[in-house]
């Protein structure tokens, strides 16, 4: 005779069996019916920690939507800009920009850099990773002044830069070391001396990108 512990346990197993072979069945009869549409995707818009959102199939046409359409030519009008410019230019709360550019960021539309602890956006395809690090760079304040002085200049001491910018000997260092991983800024040592100044072939592109902030100037 079955023991009556063994006996439960089978009971339990059938019971388990049976309620998902009827959940199987109604997730599969959904599915077919078009109910199950998820398209998790992480929208990388703040410096605080992502969050996931759903789109359902009928809101990914990327222009199918006012609001879409207006976050994307504001970018393509201002590229570079940070999240919270897009939010502070249009008057949009941040949920409903979160959401309406995650999507422009998941159809290709819009690519993203990073710049420190933000992100900066622009057009996708209209520039290379050197200019969107370009652009991004000349939306500093410090560093556009300081690109701005060497571009005038030709060349300066790091005394003499120093001034030109107003900032101490201490912090123009540390914009240096940040500078000097470009492609933009030469330095070399004579004596005791530090002199920088700009490599030549990169002065053209810095101008433009210049005279594109100035028309802009959310800058940090």
């Amino acid at each position: 005779m079955m023991q009556p512990a063994l006996k439960r346990a089978l009971i339990g197993f059938v019971l388990v069996s049976i309620v998902l072979v009827s959940f199987a069945a109604l997730l599969q009869q959904q599915k077919s019916l078009g109910a199950v549409t998820t398209n998790p995707y992480c929208l990388l818009a703040l410096p605080t920690a992502s969050f996931s959102v759903n789109v359902g199939a009928n809101n990914q046409a990327p222009f199918s939507n006012g609001t879409r359409t207006q976050i994307y030519n504001y970018i393509e009008g201002n590229p570079g800009v940070q999240f919270r410019g897009i939010c502070a230019a249009l008057s949009l709360p941040v949920g409903l920009a979160q959401y309406h550019l995650g999507v422009l960021v998941k159809s290709g539309l819009v690519s993203f850099i990073r710049d420190g602890r933000y992100k900066r956006f622009f057009q996708s395809k209209k520039f290379s990773r050197k200019e969107m690090l370009t652009i991004s760079l000349l939306r500093h304040k410090t560093a556009k002044r300081i690109l701005e002085a060497l571009l005038n200049k030709k060349q300066l001491s790091h005394g003499e830069l120093a001034g030109e910018v107003s900032i101490t000997s201490q912090a123009l260092t540390w914009q240096m070391k940040r500078l000097g991983k470009t492609e933009f800024v030469l330095q070399a040592n004579e004596g005791l001396r530090t002199i920088y100044s700009l490599d030549e072939a990169s002065a053209p592109m810095l101008r433009q990108y210049l005279a594109l902030v100035e028309e802009n100037r959310e800058t940090l």
